[in-house]
């Protein structure tokens, strides 16, 4: 195939498309670009390994920050472990591509999105997501697509789509749509509070434009002489599953109607039933086929007994309207909550119980120094200032393997929690720390995200940050046969595992802050949407009535082992003084009281101590620094040091003078000490400050009601 081009003019945008250029040995690959911003994107398909069982899908968002104009920092000077929004590009790609892939393909099939151009006004990810489908279809992989995705903001009343990073920092949306011919298939986006109408009107404004690219890539392949690949399925030996299901069905129904049992019980008893097969497998000859189709693959006894059990644990939903543990289908499972439950060397800690899932928060009060940089990211000068971390360890869910670093799976469930609390965060002017929560998931069954979203509302609520609203979060979940449809709130693992729809909401009585759709089946109508955000905010309100019950606002105080901040606003020409140096006057001061002290570039000192006191004492030294001297002012001061010619006097924190032996006293002074010494308290005037900066003092020409006042001023600090 030669080069081709296209462009698409899209909501007044022109998004141009080249193939044939790049990557020629690729299965498939585009160069999707948009303003600067150019996104290189290659899909590549090899043959199946023996033995696998799964889609083994791998997709990676790389960014070089040659995109942007820069050099990498570090001793290499090369790109590292890619950071924390690439890895998150990287499943916003994945999640809506995976579920078009039909589900016998085994083959290995891998993703590369690579940007190489990047300008200010337009967002690589989605232009990433789009170009996958595109390199997907020029690789002739069998996918059910095209699929694309657009972003939509809100600015002012009005959506736009794809907005630019400006607008979306203004704005009070960030959503992500992406969708297939047969309707919407992922939604990612962050909100500040708004009500579900509004996301609803969002998704569907998304999803039109969304047919307008999935249009343009149908016109793409049709000009370039493709067709969307289609493979029919390798047929299956039915035998296997009819013996399986003859055999174990009622048992299976059985199992899944005892509602008394929990999950641990109920994966016993399948097993139980599941082991009896087994053995009944095994008293077969060797040569008949149900035994060499059970014992030639090691995993088809397990896969074909999922599958059976998957299907009447949907039928039972379908046409029973009842679920495993017999809650109805818009019931949440039993709530409860901690707070506190963490001695206070952890400013606060909040624990959250939702079923068997079970999710511990802690929240750490940091200082402006402890905010995170994000300098390996293709945007500059970003910083983070509230941080929250997902782990999830293997005996969550009674299992044992190796702890590692933080997968794909617990950085994205993170950043969708920190994503639910922004905003109602307070403003950095209001509350100047840099708040740090981890969540550690001690009980997996079913939203650990969204309980981590509960449980960072309890420990910041318990360590004292001041939020506008507590946040609350419940996940949604679907079974879909045919026509009939059965949204499900409060989904817990076996119905995650077995359905169609994860769907996570979370937010505030007023509004959502974030939600998240994922899909395994090809496309979901606005009306199934609609009807899963409505339901979702019963649940909301539900959980975070009993978080409520627990704690009703935020505490007025705060550990006492947290650190204490002072703020105070110098002027910028004073930032080198209050330095000094080499750092030499800061770190004197932060040795002196034991206070740590962060100095923006705009002025702003914020001065931190576990103990008060201390936090004062550096304030107030930096305040005698910096503070703006008239001649004629009165101080109270402490005499420091004394040469032949005079006595040098600190009458400020931080700030001293001279007075000269002839300014000590109205009469001539033979010796300084015969006046004055080390220590003694003095009143003293301002007398003239050089044209070097050095200030002379004087003892002389003070008023009475001058030095009362000084007095009266030094005992009230």
């Amino acid at each position: 195939m030669g080069e081709f081009e296209k462009s698409i003019s899209f909501d007044g945008r022109d998004i141009r498309l080249k193939v044939g250029l790049l990557a020629p040995q690729a299965g498939g690959s585009v160069l999707i670009q948009s303003g600067d911003t150019a996104v290189l994107v290659t899909a590549t398909r090899s043959a199946a390994r023996e033995g696998v069982d799964f889609l083994p899908l791998t997709v990676d968002y790389e960014e070089r920050l040659y995109a942007a104009g820069r050099i990498p920092g570090g001793l290499l000077r090369r790109e590292g472990r890619p950071p924390e929004k690439a890895i998150l590009t990287s499943r916003l790609i994945d999640r809506p591509l995976r579920p078009l892939f039909p589900s016998w393909l085994r083959d290995d099939l891998q993703i590369v999105a690579l940007t190489l151009s990047m300008d200010e006004l337009v967002p690589p990810d989605v232009l990433a997501v789009t170009g996958a489908s595109i390199a997907t279809l020029m690789a002739k992989i069998p996918f059910n697509g095209p699929m694309a995705a657009v972003r939509v903001g809100l600015v002012g009343d009005d959506f736009i789509i794809n907005p630019t990073y400006a607008e979306i920092e203004a704005g009070d949306l960030d959503l992500v749509v992406a969708g297939s011919p047969d309707g919407v298939i992922m939604v990612e986006a962050g909100a500040n509070q708004l009500p579900e109408r509004d996301i609803i009107e969002a998704i569907e404004f998304g999803y039109e434009a969304v047919q307008d690219l999935i249009r343009a890539q149908q016109d793409l392949i049709a000009e370039l002489g493709l067709e969307i690949v289609h493979e029919a399925p390798p047929e299956a030996d039915q035998s296997l599953s009819n013996f399986i299901s003859d055999r174990a069905t009622e048992e299976i129904k059985k199992i899944l109607s005892q509602f008394d049992l929990d999950k641990t019980q109920r994966d016993n008893a399948l097993d139980a039933v599941k082991e009896s097969i087994a053995a009944a497998i095994a008293e077969l000859p060797e040569e008949d086929p149900i035994r060499v189709a059970a014992t030639g693959d090691a995993k088809a006894l397990d896969n074909t007994f999922k599958d059976i059990t998957k299907k009447l644990m949907r039928r039972q939903i379908i046409e029973d309207n009842v679920r495993v543990d017999g809650r109805k289908l818009d019931e949440v499972r039993p709530v409860s909550c901690a707070v506190g439950l963490l001695p206070k060397r952890v400013h606060g800690s909040g624990l959250f119980n939702r079923g068997l899932t079970q999710v511990l928060s802690a929240c750490t009060l940091g200082t402006p120094g402890d905010v995170q940089f994000l300098n390996d990211d293709l945007q500059q000068d970003q910083q983070k200032r509230y941080m929250h971390h997902y782990n999830f360890p293997p005996f969550s869910v009674g299992e044992t393997k190796p702890l590692r670093a933080p997968g794909r799976r617990e950085i994205g469930h993170g950043a969708l929690a920190e994503r639910s609390i922004l905003p109602v965060l307070p403003p950095k002017e209001q509350f100047p720390y840099v708040i740090r929560v981890v969540s550690e998931v001690l009980s997996s069954n079913g939203s650990t995200s969204m309980g981590s979203v509960c449980g960072s509302t309890l420990a910041l609520m318990d360590a004292g940050v001041p939020i506008t609203k507590p946040v609350s979060g419940a996940a949604m979940g679907l079974i879909k046969e045919g026509d009939e449809v059965r949204v499900l709130t409060d989904i817990q693992g076996i119905e995650d595992f077995l359905g169609d729809m994860d769907f996570k909401v979370a937010g505030t009585d007023s509004g959502i802050t974030a939600l998240q759709m994922d899909m395994k089946i090809s496309g979901l109508s606005l009306e199934i949407i609609s009807q899963a955000i409505h339901q979702a905010r019963a649940a909301r309100l539900h959980i975070l009535e009993k978080m409520l019950e627990t704690i009703d606002k935020p505490r007025t105080e705060m550990s006492p082992y947290a650190p204490r901040l002072l703020t105070l606003k110098i002027d910028q020409d004073m930032i080198g003084l209050v330095i000094g140096p080499g750092g030499k006057t800061i770190k004197g001061i932060t040795e002196e009281t034991g206070a740590k002290i962060d100095i923006e570039d705009d002025g702003t000192v914020t001065i931190s101590a576990v103990d008060e006191n201390k936090a004062k004492r550096a304030k107030g030294i930096i305040q005698g620094m910096t503070r703006k001297l008239n001649e004629g002012d009165v101080y109270v001061g402490r005499v420091t040091r004394i040469i032949p010619i005079g006595a040098f006097v600190e009458f400020l924190p931080g700030k001293e003078g001279m007075i000269h032996i002839s300014q000590l006293a109205d009469y001539r002074v033979g010796k300084v000490e015969d006046e004055v010494a080390v220590g003694d308290e003095v009143i003293v005037k301002v007398r003239e400050i050089d044209n070097k900066g050095r200030i002379n003092l004087t003892r002389l020409g003070i008023h009475p009601e001058q030095a009362a006042a000084a007095r009266e001023q030094a005992t009230s600090k």
